[in-house]
């Protein structure tokens, strides 16, 4: 009776023997080797060169891609000093010297094995495009300098070039709705999917020469020229998208004072967008120094104006108003101003750049109704100087403006886009979403990173720690077993 018991202790001691060895053996075989380890960090820079100013944008993305596209995220930020790089035709080489203090600062994050293949481009808008238009050779001689400065730095430089209108509003486009995650979601499975277009939202960007406006229409594109195209993530996409040339809110000023010149020639100029008792003076080459402004007058270039403000809101509006051709688009179902097609706008909107940093200032970015929007407009404007000049100190040099922009906004999103009562609540003063800035720069290296190769994950012949001391509990755990099943096996007395 003690031989069977023993016979039956040692089966059961030898039995988790051979147990915890398999375990040690499968836990080696299995989840010792061919440990998969994250990939390494991929780094873009893009340069945003607008109209009055020019930005540099860090991103960064892991190297193994989700259907082609990177997970980007925003790493840095940098203002470079300075105007807009169009700024520069009398000394083209201080545009691309203006660019090298952000440079070093970018550099300092990025990994410096990783500087020789991070890619870096110039995108120039609206400013250099008109530019362009004026003289494109004195445009070549910038970018020649700006690519000799950036050529100069151990990266992937990519090159400088003018985006194209429909570039500015596409690429603005995929940003908003990238940041909000409504291109690409990580589902509870595991797996990234599409959500449904109806989450989509449009975007509405205003910069200093140019405005644009971009959206997923419900019905297709009647006007090829106004579609934008690309795929992300492996998905294909088709938006409306418009960009407005001289409706930037830099060269609407000039084109608003140039219409009050013209309409009554003199050396005093009365400008009702202006507040009651602001005074400037104004060079007529300065004036008309831009594709934007037609010299009908043939005034000396080298005659000065004094500009004196009304602060008469209502006037204000007229005139402005005088600046838009809505006369083409009677009688026209998709039709916005000077003749351009345009579906009917749905959904919610994100308005960014100038039409942030206009209405922030005048505290209109926490959802106003359209009519408070108005009303708080009206009575901005006629404010006299004096009493605005001593309510925000430090901000002199943009103060005059503020008037004169948000009539400009007001009347461009509701009689040329269109927004109304019903519609207003959809749109959303934003400068940036998740910590992230709105605008084309991150839209770009997004659609850039579909034709940059993925690297493969890092396979190394290893075990990880966690596996190590797996397998090393079952080795010892089998060892101990098979000692006990020997003792119990030649040392158990059957009496």
């Amino acid at each position: 009776m003690g031989i069977s018991y023993r016979n039956v202790v040692f089966s059961i001691f030898l039995g988790a023997t051979i147990i915890a060895g398999i375990i040690a053996l499968i836990v080696f075989l299995v989840g010792g080797s061919d440990i998969v380890l994250s990939p390494e960090t991929k780094y873009g820079m893009v340069f945003d060169a607008g109209s009055s100013h020019t930005s540099l944008y860090v991103y960064k993305w892991p190297a193994n891609k989700e259907n082609d596209t990177g997970i980007v995220s925003q790493a840095l930020f940098c203002n470079v000093e300075g105007p807009g790089i169009s700024h520069y035709v009398n000394d083209p080489v201080k545009a691309g010297e203006s660019l090298r203090a952000c440079m070093e600062k970018a550099l300092t994050l990025i990994p410096e094995d990783r500087h020789q293949e991070t890619p870096t481009f110039l995108g120039a808008t609206a400013g250099m495009r008109l530019l362009r238009e004026k003289n494109s050779s004195q445009a070549d001689r910038i970018f020649e300098e700006i690519s000799k400065i950036l050529a100069q730095f151990p990266v992937n430089f990519q090159g400088a070039q003018i985006l194209t209108g429909k570039d500015e509003g596409s690429f603005g486009w995929i940003t908003v709705n990238y940041i909000l995650g409504t291109l690409v979601k990580y589902s509870f499975s595991g797996e990234w999917i599409q959500p449904p277009m109806a989450e989509m939202v449009g975007a509405l960007d205003l910069g200093g020469a140019s405005t644009q406006i971009s959206f997923l229409p419900l019905d297709p594109i009647a006007d090829p020229s106004t579609q934008g195209t690309f795929r992300l993530y492996g998905f294909n996409y088709s938006i409306y998208t418009h960009s407005y040339l001289c409706y930037g809110q830099n060269q609407m000023q000039k084109r608003l004072l140039a219409h009050l010149v013209q309409i009554r020639p003199s050396e005093v100029v009365r400008n009702p967008c202006y507040h009651g008792g602001y005074e400037d003076m104004t060079s007529l080459a300065d004036l008309y120094d831009t594709p934007c402004v037609q010299n009908s007058q043939n005034f000396g270039p080298m005659q000065n104006i004094r500009v004196e403000g009304t602060g008469n809101p209502e006037a204000c509006y007229s005139a402005i108003y005088s600046l838009f051709n809505f006369s083409t688009c009677q009688g026209q179902k998709d039709c916005a101003f000077d003749g351009i097609y345009q579906p009917q706008e749905h959904g919610q909107f994100y308005a960014f750049s100038g039409f942030y940093y206009t209405f922030h200032f005048l505290n209109l970015t926490d959802g106003q109704s359209l009519y408070t929007v108005n009303r708080t407009i009206w009575e901005f404007c006629q404010k006299p100087w004096k009493q605005v000049e001593a309510s925000y100190p430090g901000q002199k040099q943009r103060l005059p403006t503020y008037c004169t922009n948000a009539m400009y906004i007001l009347i461009l999103l509701t009689k040329g886009y269109k927004f109304d009562d019903a519609t207003w609540d959809n749109i959303h003063f934003r400068r940036q979403a998740a910590g992230t800035d709105i605008g084309w720069s991150l839209g770009y290296m997004l659609n850039m990173t579909n034709m940059i190769p993925a690297e493969a994950p890092v396979i190394q012949m290893t075990e990880s720690y966690g596996v190590w001391i797996a397998g090393i509990f079952f080795i010892v755990l089998a060892i101990l077993m098979s000692i006990i099943s020997g003792v119990i096996y030649y040392f158990w007395s059957p009496d």
